[in-house]
């Protein structure tokens, strides 16, 4: 699990666009598209300028009505998923 301290910028070799409310990332080395909801694109668009898990965490509650676990936990299994597709970078 993604630590709360943990800061996440994006990794190298991506192209990303806003399309209406989504956004499209294109990895550049493995050929593939990935597609971001709403939600997402805003944290793609927070990561944009390397930003801790809790930072992240405390715009999207100011930004949406969810409760703070809830958040979180959505919060950093995104981050894992990204993370785990070489998209973003975690430094601990």
């Amino acid at each position: 699990m993604i630590p709360m301290h943990a800061t996440i910028s994006i990794s190298g070799d991506l192209v990303s666009c806003d399309l209406n409310a989504e956004a499209v990332v294109l990895n550049l080395r493995s050929g593939r598209y990935y597609g971001l909801d709403p939600v997402g694109a805003r944290i793609w668009n927070l990561i944009q300028t390397p930003r801790t898990v809790q930072e992240i965490r405390d715009i999207l509650l100011q930004d949406y009505e969810v409760e703070p676990d809830r958040c979180e936990g959505d919060l950093v299994a995104l981050l894992e998923k990204l993370a785990n597709e070489g998209l973003v970078d975690v430094r601990q």
